[in-house]
């Protein structure tokens, strides 16, 4: 973990999240500006900074993407969600900590909004 990191802190308890989900590699919770009535954040418990960081054959992306799909059944998104990974400042990034935005509630549009 990166102890400057807010992700981190939240992963350490440092920092206060309402956590909907939680096992040995991946942590989800509310985002705290969310835009749409579900926007959850899943985030690896180990800190690596952007997608592009993921060791070759590593398979986070992929749990996190299976737990996304466990959580939005949780949460009965049954009408669809969708799933978002930004990355790098012009990708929208903004905290440097690999993290999936699960987003569902309403119809989503394109663009992004």
């Amino acid at each position: 973990m990166s102890g400057h990191c807010i992700f981190c802190k939240i992963i350490g308890r440092e920092i206060p999240a309402n956590i909907v989900y939680e096992d040995d590699l991946v942590l989800a919770f509310n985002d705290i500006h969310p835009a749409a009535p579900v926007h959850v954040l899943i985030i690896p418990k180990e800190h690596v900074e952007t997608v592009e960081d993921v060791p070759a054959g590593d398979h986070i992306v992929a749990f996190l993407a299976e737990r996304a799909v466990a959580i939005a059944k949780q949460l009965n998104l049954r009408e669809g969600f969708r799933l978002v990974i930004n990355n790098g400042d012009n990708g929208g990034q903004t905290v440097f900590h690999l993290h999936m935005h699960l987003l569902g509630g309403r119809f989503m549009t394109w663009p992004p909004g």
